[in-house]
């Protein structure tokens, strides 16, 4: 077997992904999360042996920005327009 990245919960010897040789994706967690150094870690699994578990570095998950406005349209006023948008 061909070896892959397993990432775990800090103190979990049970993996919640597992990725390919390079990468594991972390998910489920909220836009803005801050996660500490060390609360994940990753390990390579062969099938056979699992390496040390090395601590994952700290993140903030991103917070994606808003859509775009549509629709937007203006209707013009004596001092100005009024705009909507949705």
């Amino acid at each position: 077997m061909a070896k892959v990245l397993n990432v775990y919960k800090k103190g979990n010897e049970t993996a919640i992904a597992t990725g390919d040789a390079n990468s594991v994706a972390i998910t489920g967690l909220a836009a803005g999360t801050v996660v500490a150094t060390g609360d994940y870690q990753v390990a390579f699994v062969d099938g056979y042996q699992t390496s040390d578990k090395v601590d994952v570095p700290g993140f903030t998950v991103l917070i994606p920005k808003p859509a775009n406005p549509q629709d937007v349209k203006a209707t013009p006023t004596t001092n100005g327009a009024n705009v909507t948008a949705r």
